[in-house]
């Protein structure tokens, strides 16, 4: 009994400096404890217990009350590490066949979700740091490889690699190799832009083309001018004979 008190108390304080560490608005240890990602957190590794114990009402019954008093969805057969801390957490939802890896990070509005009735396996995996920004959409079985990081509002429909940043809809790779880890940094603002860069490569395209209908232009203009000037002489030699 006691040593499972202990182990409580051992759980709960890491809960709290894995909050503390990702979110600089927590100025005391007791703000944590009104945090949803704290409530659920712990209701969740309740409820995982009993599902694995095909307790599955009540696993449900606890995870349901969860969210309803959080506003974030963590269903009981979710495999998650430790160290997920979900920032906000309105909106989130996090499907059975999930599996999350050491220190994710998660944000408002994110979906771990399956792609329709599959059996089995139809949740995505993620794996150690990885960090999911606000309103991301990751929908089916396929794996989010270490220290990735998703863009605000990208919808992901297949497999990253690790060390990649990925962005849009659907989501693409537009970084690999950046090994900073996400937890450490939290910055979910300054991605690359794909968008972005392909309109600056369609301006840059459309100046060139523009140049080069200026010199053609110019060379027609000149072209013409001589023309002119050669039907001037011979019209000119015609008159003088």
């Amino acid at each position: 009994m006691v040593e499972s008190f202990m182990g409580i108390i051992s759980y709960i304080k890491n809960e709290i400096q894995v909050i503390r560490e990702r979110d600089p608005a927590i100025k005391s240890n007791m703000e944590v404890l009104l945090y949803p990602s704290f409530k659920v957190i712990l209701n969740y590794r309740v409820a995982h217990k009993l599902y694995l114990k095909q307790h599955y009402f009540l696993a449900r019954w606890i995870s349901q009350r969860a969210t309803r008093k959080t506003g974030i969805e963590i269903h009981p057969g979710a495999a998650i590490g430790k160290g997920l801390f979900i920032d906000h957490g309105s909106g989130v939802i996090i499907g059975e066949t999930t599996i999350i890896g050491d220190n994710v990070t998660l944000y408002q509005g994110v979906t771990l979700g399956g792609t329709g009735k599959e059996q089995g396996k139809r949740h995505p995996t993620l794996e150690d740091n990885v960090m999911v920004s606000a309103g991301a959409k990751i929908i089916g079985s396929f794996t989010i490889g270490e220290n990735s990081k998703i863009g605000a509002g990208s919808v992901v429909l297949e497999e990253v690699p690790p060390n990649c940043t990925v962005v849009g809809v659907p989501g693409r790779v537009v970084r690999m190799g950046n090994k900073k880890v996400p937890r450490t940094d939290m910055d979910q603002i300054h991605l690359p832009d794909p968008v972005l860069g392909d309109i600056r490569e369609l301006q840059a395209s459309c100046a060139r083309l523009n140049g080069q209908i200026e010199d053609m232009e110019k060379q027609m203009k000149h072209l013409l001018d001589m023309n002119r000037g050669q039907r001037g002489k011979s019209e000119k030699i015609k008159q003088e004979e």
